[in-house]
């Protein structure tokens, strides 16, 4: 007995010093080089901060990648799967969870994504799927970082939204036509976004949005009835979607700007809805802010587009926007606001109330505390006013500056025009 335990013994030592000397070369191999991107790593209560490119040059290495082989890994996005076949590394993700800082807090979650990693000295490449959807990448080992591209092929609008079907009920209703193809460049960690996306032939029916063509407001009973030459309806225009009369429904140069500069924010800083997504939101795909209602809010706005057009989409948002204060609807809005009629609003009041749509609750808020709204803002609407010469942008913007427009309501608080029923606030693209 004496000696079986002195041999188990001797084995136990021996793993543990076999293990140690690993874990100290794994330590050492993944140590982050100055400057280099580095997450913490650990086993139990064993931690070390290991070198992003230092692990990807290890985990694609002929002798690293095989260790690999076979091996499964437990991350945030979900359980990895690898698999090393002819120098290649081949990574399984299922299911598999997605999250961009651009896109907000919320997750997106796939069945399945498969990618392949070769690399040349510091460069890499591979390709890349979802369900029917796919296509290449390429990268770079550099500055301590990664710089990559992405190249998503001509593929079918219906591919790409089949892959949420789980979680889009109108998906399986709806008939989805259109071509996507996109080009996508970033760096890791923590750097810029520049993504060139190109949508050609998009149409969306069989979602029953041609029943709103005479719909009435669903916040009040006053509907302002403004034509599109309206100050306010192009104060509205100007505010919110300055190429409401060009684009189909989405635009897709806001959808660009926006994604690099919320995902170099970490957060969503700034929108790129439409106003027929806004509609679409108001009416149909709900306040929930979550890449899923985009896509959501996005199906719905171009088939408004082709239902009802760009007049109705203006007159249908204007008589359903939230102002704030429980105040929802053009026609309410000015008189609660100003006394006046929806119609009868001059330009620099309309620029005004426009101004506010951006953060309607934060925006009254503000004006019934200090007589004032976001200043800068109204201006800013003022001097893309269309039909207006520019002289008069910048007298009517200057205007602004020294008009004292007390509130017309007796106290701050919720107060809603008699006869109307409000809807909550909070319309920011």
């Amino acid at each position: 007995m004496r000696t079986v335990l002195l041999v188990l013994a001797g084995l136990l030592a021996a793993l543990l010093v076999a293990a140690l000397g690993g874990w100290l070369l794994l330590r050492t191999v993944l140590a982050p080089l100055p400057g280099e991107w580095a997450v913490p790593v650990g086993w139990g209560p064993l931690r070390f901060q290991a070198g992003v490119p230092s692990a990807v040059r290890l985990a694609t290495s002929w002798w690293g990648g095989p260790l690999l082989h076979g091996r499964t890994l437990d991350s945030r996005h979900g359980r990895l799967h690898f698999v090393w076949v002819d120098g290649a590394l081949h990574v399984r993700c299922a299911p598999c969870v997605l999250q961009a800082p651009g896109l907000g807090r919320d997750r997106l979650q796939l069945e399945e994504v498969d990618l392949t990693a070769r690399r040349l000295a510091d460069r890499l490449s591979g390709e890349f799927s979802a369900g029917t959807v796919g296509g290449r990448w390429q990268g770079e080992l550099a500055d301590g970082g990664l710089r990559l591209r992405l190249d998503l092929p001509v593929t079918p609008v219906a591919d790409v939204y089949a892959l949420f079907a789980r979680d889009l009920r109108e998906v399986g209703r709806a008939r989805i036509e259109g071509q996507l193809a996109l080009q996508a460049r970033f760096s890791l960690p923590g750097g810029s976004l520049a993504v060139v996306p190109r949508l050609e032939g998009f149409q969306v029916a069989g979602l029953g949005t041609e029943a709103l063509a005479g719909a009435r407001s669903t916040c009040s009973r006053r509907p302002a009835r403004l034509r599109p030459d309206s100050w306010l309806a192009r104060a509205v225009v100007a505010a919110e979607d300055q190429r409401f009369f060009e684009h189909p429904g989405y635009d897709l140069q806001e959808v660009a700007a926006a994604l690099a500069r919320n995902e170099q924010a970490g957060r969503i800083e700034r929108g790129a809805s439409t106003l027929s997504q806004q509609l679409a939101k108001l009416l149909v795909a709900g306040e929930e802010r979550s890449p899923l209602r985009k896509l959501r809010e996005l199906l719905y706005a171009v088939e408004l587009e082709r239902t009802l057009g760009k007049a109705r989409i203006l007159r249908l948002y204007l008589d359903n926007a939230p102002w704030g204060h429980g105040v929802c609807g053009a026609e309410a809005a000015a008189l609660h606001y100003f006394g006046v009629r929806a119609h009868e609003l001059t330009a620099g009041q309309a620029s005004w109330l426009a101004a506010m749509l951006h953060n309607p609750a934060q925006e009254a808020q503000r004006w019934a505390a200090t007589g004032q709204i976001n200043l800068a803002r109204a201006q800013w609407v003022a001097l893309r006013l269309r039909g207006m010469p520019r002289d008069a942008k910048l007298a009517l913007a200057e205007a602004l500056a020294t008009q004292d427009w007390t509130p017309r309501w007796a106290e701050p608080g919720p107060r809603a025009e008699q006869g109307d029923a409000p809807l909550p606030a909070g319309a920011a693209n």
